[in-house]
Order: structure tokens, then C-alpha cells, then sequence
């Protein structure tokens, strides 16, 4: 229904303008198709690379996507490679796959590379003195409203909202839920003594929890209020609180808690907010969006309109402390809601302070390529 009113609206715009613009001096969008199947030796640092840890992610992606015809025979094949053989990691994957560049809807090349991970909190699953801000689970009245059926073109769009009488209406966003009248009392899953800590476990999507009892607990992405994600980050570069040289998590985190009023007015202007989930006590790592654990420096978050869940994906960008080539075969195990678009990742790099260290400070430019299964439509390029 957007798509025809946006298209409606259009129209009328253009029947408006006609007297001023003519059709032939509108200039027509040119657009590339996002993957372009290229050879093996276009991919820089492929021969000196160690593609066995990838191999190894991608075994796991095949509980997900090992009975899917086109995976079938990869996956199969991918167990009798012997673990840590670099040279028949190689050979397996120039035998069954095909890479493809991935592009940009101009025919760029480049796109952005970011970084993510699993934070750590303090927290206890009762309110006291010392923890006293709430991770919530989903809440009953949220409503997912799934349109691919009548709208195929809106598969990938989910609506959420809540129920005001017989009208859906927006739900509510952070500043509600934070500072509101407790619209979610009673959906809390445990508290955490640092607000911030818990804005960036928001950000991260997965975490985990150390107990007062000294239990250690994973939580996990179970939804969101449906409101568009909104970067801080960004909003102080455009506030001119930071520099962009200065931009990394742990410097955002510095300036909150300096400036704890606008700091915390800040925080709600992002009006995106998450609920989660605990998981059962056999997971080390998060799952993504396949449903299996993440790989810490194996696996990344990607839209998944353009690469497929599962694929192993060629990695070219630069460390986030330096400007050394980080060339690493990858596989596409997770998404994100600030991951759109062609060209664009979030590298998953682990649990603790180390990982966050280096996710924080992660933002360059880089570029792709997804391997595809060899098929009779998908034959390997010269």
C-alpha cells in the first residue's frame, strides 16, 4: 500500500511539473545487479590467506541451510575436508562455489565495515539498590504485522506496533519506555546497574549477564519497537561534540557519563529499543539470524536482500587500529537494523573488553565477495 501511495504521489507531482520539465530532461536511474560472478584470482590475498577457520563457520551455517537443494552438495562435501589443510580448504571451495563481487546500485565497489560483540553486564534478576535499570523480554501487546503475503515486495518489512482501541498505532519508543509511566512493568528479565552499558547492549543485540549469584547468563535479540534506528555517534559528529577521528564506542560512552543529563537525553533520541530473551545455559556464543552460535572473528551480519544467510563471504578492509590489510574469508551468519544495504557488514569480534575494543573502534571502508554453489545457471568464470 506505501509503494502505491509513494507511486500515486508521484505521479501527481510529475503531471503537475510537466509544463516546467519536460520527460526528456528527467536524467533515468541507471542500477547494476548487486552481484557480479568474478574469477578466484580477483580476489586480493585469497592464495595467502587461512580459509580453514571459515570453513569451519560455514559447517555450522549448514544446520540451518544444509537441506536447501543448492547447498546440499557443498555441505556435504565441506566434512571431509581435513580441519587446518589451508590448500584443501582452497580447492573446496574453488570446486564447489563461484565467487561474486557484491555492489552498490551505482556500480561502486566499496562500501562500509563495522564491527560489533558480545558486551558483559553486572546485573540480578530482582530490582535492589545497586541494579536498577531493566532489560525487558517482549511484551504481549507488541504486533507484528507480516504484509509479504498480499505484498510480495514487502517481504522483508515487518510492521510493529499495539492495539489503541481498534486502531494500531505506533509502539512505544525509548523515551516512553525510559522515562514514561512504565508502560512494561512486569516484562522485566533482569536489572542492570549501568544505563549505558545497557543503551550499547541495545546496539549489540546479545550479551551477557553476570549475575549477583554469580551465574553467568546469555540474553539474546527476541524483538524491537519498530522505530528506526537512530546513530548518537552520528549526532554528535553533527553537533560538533566529537570529532570524527575522536568516534568510537568507548569515547560515546565517555561523554554519556561526563554528561549525564545530556548524555541521557541523547540516549533517547534514538527512539529504537530492544527486547530480549534468555537463552538456555549450552550457549557460549549468540546465536544470529540462522539460529547457531556466532564464530568470534568468523562470522558477520550483513542485509541479508543481497547475500543469502549461510554464504561464505570474502572480507577486504583494514584493521580497526591500523591501516593493515584485513583479508578474511567469512560467513554470513546474522543481520542487523543498521545493516543495509549492498556493500555493508558488521564484523562479529567476539565476548568481552578485548572484542568490544576493537568493535568500537571499527568503521572503514572495505568490499565483498559472496561464494554462490556451482550450478548449471552458475557455472565457475575463467
Amino acid at each position: 500500500m506505501k509503494k502505491q501511495i509513494v507511486n500515486v504521489l508521484l505521479l501527481l507531482g510529475l503531471v503537475g511539473c510537466v509544463a516546467q520539465l519536460p520527460p526528456a530532461e528527467i536524467p533515468p536511474v541507471e542500477t547494476v545487479e548487486p552481484l557480479l560472478a568474478v574469477s578466484w584470482n580477483q580476489l586480493p590475498g585469497w592464495q595467502e590467506t587461512t580459509p580453514s577457520g571459515g570453513l569451519e563457520a560455514f559447517i555450522y551455517s549448514c544446520q540451518a541451510i544444509g537441506n536447501k537443494p543448492e547447498w546440499q552438495l557443498p555441505c556435504a562435501e565441506a566434512l571431509f575436508v581435513p580441519a587446518g589443510d589451508e590448500q584443501r580448504t582452497r580447492q573446496f571451495f574453488e570446486s564447489y562455489f563461484v565467487p561474486h563481487q557484491v555492489r552498490n546500485k551505482d556500480g561502486s565497489k566499496q562500501g562500509t565495515i563495522t564491527g560489533y560483540y558480545v558486551p558483559e553486564l553486572n546485573g540480578s534478576r530482582t530490582r535492589t539498590d545497586r541494579f536498577q535499570y531493566p532489560l525487558y523480554r517482549q511484551p504481549e501487546d507488541l504486533l507484528v504485522v507480516d504484509l509479504s503475503e498480499v505484498y510480495p515486495d514487502l517481504a522483508h518489512m515487518r510492521l510493529r506496533g499495539r492495539l489503541e482501541g481498534n486502531r494500531v498505532i505506533p509502539y512505544f519508543d525509548r523515551a516512553e519506555i525510559d522515562n514514561g509511566e512504565n508502560p512494561l512493568n512486569g516484562n522485566e528479565l533482569f536489572w542492570v546497574e549501568d544505563p549505558v552499558e545497557l543503551f550499547f547492549l541495545h546496539i549489540q543485540g546479545s550479551g551477557r549477564i553476570r549475575l549477583d549469584s554469580g551465574e553467568l547468563v546469555m540474553v539474546n535479540y527476541a524483538n524491537q519497537n519498530g522505530h528506526r534506528y537512530r546513530s548518537i555517534g552520528k549526532l554528535l559528529l553533527e553537533r560538533k561534540a566529537m570529532t570524527r577521528n575522536q568516534m568510537s564506542m568507548q569515547n560515546i560512552r565517555s561523554w554519556v557519563e561526563q554528561n549525564p543529563e545530556a548524555g541521557q537525553k541523547l540516549l533517547e533520541e534514538n527512539p529504537s529499543y530492544v527486547f530480549f530473551r534468555e537463552l538456555d545455559s549450552g550457549f557460549e556464543s549468540p546465536p544470529g539470524a540462522l539460529g547457531i552460535p556466532l564464530t568470534a572473528e568468523r562470522s558477520i551480519a550483513v542485509d541479508r536482500r543481497t547475500i543469502p544467510l549461510g554464504a561464505p563471504v570474502f572480507l577486504s578492509t583494514t584493521w580497526p587500529t591500523n591501516s593493515e590489510p584485513l583479508q578474511r574469508l567469512m560467513v554470513a551468519q546474522d543481520t542487523g537494523g543498521a545493516i543495509k544495504g549492498q556493500v555493508r557488514a558488521d564484523f562479529f569480534w567476539g565476548m568481552g573488553e578485548e572484542a568490544g575494543a576493537l568493535a568500537g573502534r571499527m568503521k572503514q571502508p572495505g568490499e565483498m565477495w559472496v561464494f554462490l554453489p556451482k550450478t548449471e545457471e552458475n557455472p565457475a568464470q575463467n
